[in-house]
């Protein structure tokens, strides 16, 4: 009888989770990390003029004196407050209107033509007539954002029922559910994740035509910041307030994947 005295291969211990997390945001952060002491040394090292592009800690120290001043939060707030207004208004309009465009054929046929329209025209070309008819006030701002975040949560929002798996379909009808059952149950649940594309399109769609509107006419918010810094030769308060837009966009952008991540959590992931 032959015996095997060589051991078994010990499996290898695993990372734990936040050892695991750290690594990858090192990972992710190494490179914005090197932009910024790039920024750093360019102006220092005189590669670049100061003047015209300060030093990093230097935006960084205008941005906290801004924040600490108020100053800063009364932009950003007027900002906020009407790309809010406008993203909301545009997905409380888009996504029904999608939904039944993308469900009853007849819907469609109506609609297409002033969709493809005006799909091909660029929001910041419409400011004049939003201005001219709405004044140069929140009013004409918050429609330039609803008008700009529309179309992209409208047409996902299409193309997701339209898309949906055929078979998905069939295999529903066969068991006799309801019209509402299967567009409720099947049709709705299937479009959300690209549903949520359009939405995230749209949530930087609207920081930035508002950030250009806010440049053309008004006295308050972000956009108006940096062109009155700009003209006043205010360069470190300029790049503060577009370290600002960046900040909030990025937010935005985060705050929907987790809310696309709750609304797909039947999703499963692949491995």
């Amino acid at each position: 009888m032959v015996t095997f005295n060589k051991e078994l291969p010990q499996p290898k211990p695993k990372k734990s989770v936040g050892v695991t997390n750290v690594t990858k945001l090192l990972k992710q952060s190494i490179v914005l990390i090197l932009f910024f002491i790039v920024w750093e040394l360019l102006p220092k090292m005189g590669i670049v003029d100061q003047a015209f592009f300060p030093a990093f800690t230097e935006v960084v120290a205008a941005w906290w004196n801004l924040l600490l001043t108020g100053s800063l939060w009364e932009h950003f707030s007027a900002s906020i407050i009407r790309s809010v207004a406008g993203f909301a208004i545009a997905i409380i309009v888009a996504i029904p209107l999608g939904l039944l465009i993308g469900w009853y054929p007849v819907i469609r046929d109506l609609f297409n033509p002033i969709l493809e329209v005006f799909r091909n025209t660029a929001a910041l070309a419409l400011l004049p007539v939003f201005i001219l008819f709405l004044g140069i006030g929140e009013t004409s701002k918050i429609a330039i954002v609803v008008f700009a975040c529309t179309f992209p949560i409208l047409l996902n929002t299409i193309a997701a029922v339209k898309n949906v798996d055929p078979l998905l379909i069939k295999s529903a009808r066969s068991m006799n559910i309801s019209s509402f059952k299967l567009f409720y149950k099947v049709i709705l649940p299937a479009s959300v994740p690209m549903i949520f594309t359009g939405v995230r399109m749209a949530g930087a769609s609207a920081i930035l035509v508002l950030i250009a509107a806010e440049m053309v006419g008004a006295k308050a918010g972000l956009g108006y910041f940096i062109t009155y810094s700009q003209y006043n030769f205010l360069i470190p308060e300029m790049y503060a307030g577009i370290i600002t837009i960046s900040l909030l966009g990025l937010s935005i952008n985060y705050g929907l994947l987790a809310v696309e991540r709750y609304f797909t959590r039947w999703k499963q992931p692949v491995r």
